[in-house]
């Protein structure tokens, strides 16, 4: 499955060469790159695309090939924490409680193990960032049962990450989008080591 973006109004400002063919052939996917570097942006990119949705300045074509993909769920760790909409589970009293009490990697962990293998199977999964609040370890605990729900329940899997666990796997395919030119990733006088940076 490769999806060809013809025109694109925030890769276009990013110096993204036209057309951008993106290899989603792979069923769990890992995107990558500095922060700014486009990986939400095309995160949810595919999302329409595989909607077959129609956006301003968004020209694409999606090639499926043989890939069925399913009902398509996008996961936006940041703006998707269950502990923001408790009004949403007050019929579910012991899910309240545990939402109450729980860290947000805590709610994270049981996205995995509830919500997401509750899903049809054959689900196309959207993730942005869903390691954000776990540690080490529990990195490697979502990447497990991201591959139970490839190897299991047929699904497919597009991460937007940051993290080195997710990336360096054997079983993920990485798609770097640092490798365009990129205007809005920050600069190299702002250091990673040495004297203070701050004005």
């Amino acid at each position: 499955m490769f999806l060809k973006i013809l025109a694109h109004p925030i890769f276009v400002n990013l110096n993204f060469h036209m057309p951008m063919v993106v290899d989603l052939s792979h069923p769990l996917v890992m995107l990558t790159g500095e922060n700014g570097s486009g990986k939400s942006t095309l995160l949810n990119s595919i999302h329409y695309a595989l909607n077959g949705e129609s956006v301003d300045g968004f020209l694409y074509k999606l090639d499926r090939g043989s890939v069925k993909p399913g009902k398509v769920f996008l996961f936006d760790a940041e703006q998707h924490n269950p502990r923001m909409r408790l009004e949403l589970f007050e019929n579910q009293p012991q899910m309240l409680e545990f939402l109450r009490m729980a860290s947000h990697g805590q709610v994270m962990l049981s996205m995995f193990r509830q919500s997401f293998p509750a899903l049809e199977p054959g689900t196309t999964l959207l993730l942005d960032e869903p390691e954000m609040a776990l540690s080490i370890s529990n990195q490697r605990r979502i990447l497990k049962m991201m591959k139970e729900l490839v190897d299991q329940r047929g699904f497919r899997i597009v991460c937007a990450t940051h993290s080195p666990i997710l990336m360096d796997d054997p079983d993920t395919y990485v798609i770097n989008l640092d490798k365009h030119i990129n205007r809005n990733i920050p600069d190299d006088s702002m250091g990673t080591s040495g004297a203070s940076t701050i004005q």
